[in-house]
């Protein structure tokens, strides 16, 4: 691949890998940093990359990669702003309806955040940034089946736990909605 050929079609990556690092990272500055070292990893890997079908989920899954190894060498860091992935607000709603769904957004997301780590990136690669699981399968470097099984149990968890919150005031987990 040569400079032209990467320009065209790893460049424009670019909003998608910062978005990504920095839900991972929740620091735009070292999204940003860590986005140009993934696209010199890319670059120095640039002969390589024909030989992957989606070039785009290959960048995701070196994108995850690195941003976990960050993690990993600091402390544990979790992904706390799944709002952004919502449209919360609508013109036609209400002062009280805005504020309601806010509410449930900010619960939801705390029942996330007691998610296991793998569980919250499938949440988030499917629910938020919208993939298709065969991506998802790519960039995690896991089985298609094992991405279902994963998502179905992080949207099951998050379902019991919304439902005892909105139910009985509480969840069966006490760092979830509070």
């Amino acid at each position: 691949m040569n400079a032209a050929e990467f320009k065209e079609k790893i460049i424009p990556l670019s909003g998608k890998l910062f978005h990504f690092a920095r839900l991972l990272l929740k620091d735009h500055a070292e999204a940003e940093d860590s986005v140009q070292e993934i696209f010199l990893k890319l670059w120095k890997l640039r002969d390589d990359l024909k030989k992957y079908d989606n070039i785009e989920a290959f960048a995701m899954r070196v994108t995850r990669n690195w941003c976990l190894d960050r993690i990993k060498a600091k402390k544990p860091l979790y992904i706390d702003n799944y709002t952004s992935g919502f449209d919360q607000y609508s013109d036609t709603d209400s002062p009280l309806g805005l504020l309601e769904k806010a509410d449930q957004m900010s619960t939801v997301s705390r029942i996330i955040q007691t998610l296991p780590e793998q569980q919250k990136t499938i949440i988030q690669l499917r629910d938020i940034e919208g993939y298709e699981y065969e991506e998802i399968a790519n960039i995690m470097n896991m089985n298609i089946n094992a991405v279902r099984v994963s998502l179905s149990r992080a949207r099951n968890t998050i379902r019991e736990q919304l439902i005892n919150f909105v139910d009985y005031g509480y969840s069966k987990n006490k760092n979830t909605a509070r």
